[in-house]
């Protein structure tokens, strides 16, 4: 897909593209995404149940992990159970700079709030050089400084 060669260093966007068509498509839990302002972000997911021990979040390569994991009470009798206990594990791929600035469970609630950070735009100017100042010319300057002339060019 970016194998032009007018797109030079988008292979991180092919990488990004192939982990979100592997995330997978169980719905649970379920979630919102919420913008907040203009660089703010917020998930919220729906994890009642759940303890913040139970909870964990990392970022693997720009990638948000949420995972969640009960434990089974073994000194409980159940005469019917229609609430189980279950893991999951719900990834969102993160755009380049934007970062994790908090994360807080409430009433059920897991939110996670993302901001990006603004980048100041900047130029830069590229000195161009002629063919002299090249590697080939570095290569040739003499390096014995009990040469005369040392330093100058070979022509």
């Amino acid at each position: 897909m970016f194998n032009s060669p007018l797109l030079l260093g988008f292979d991180h966007f092919e990488r990004a593209l192939d982990r979100v068509s592997k995330i997978s498509t169980d719905g649970y839990p379920p979630y919102n995404i919420e913008q907040l302002g203009e660089n703010a972000l917020q998930i919220t997911l729906a994890v009642a149940g759940f303890t913040m021990g139970d909870l964990g979040i990392t970022i693997e390569d720009n990638q948000l992990v949420v995972r969640g994991k009960q434990a089974d009470d073994e000194r409980r009798v159940y005469l019917h159970r229609g609430i189980a206990a279950r893991q999951f594990q719900r990834s969102f791929v993160l755009a380049e700079g934007i970062e994790v600035s908090g994360a807080r469970l409430d009433n059920g609630l897991l939110r996670i709030d993302l901001v990006r950070p603004e980048v100041e735009s900047r130029v830069r100017t590229v000195q161009i050089k002629t063919s002299s100042d090249g590697p080939q010319a570095a290569r040739a300057r003499r390096v014995d400084p009990a040469v005369p002339g040392a330093g100058e060019k070979i022509r």
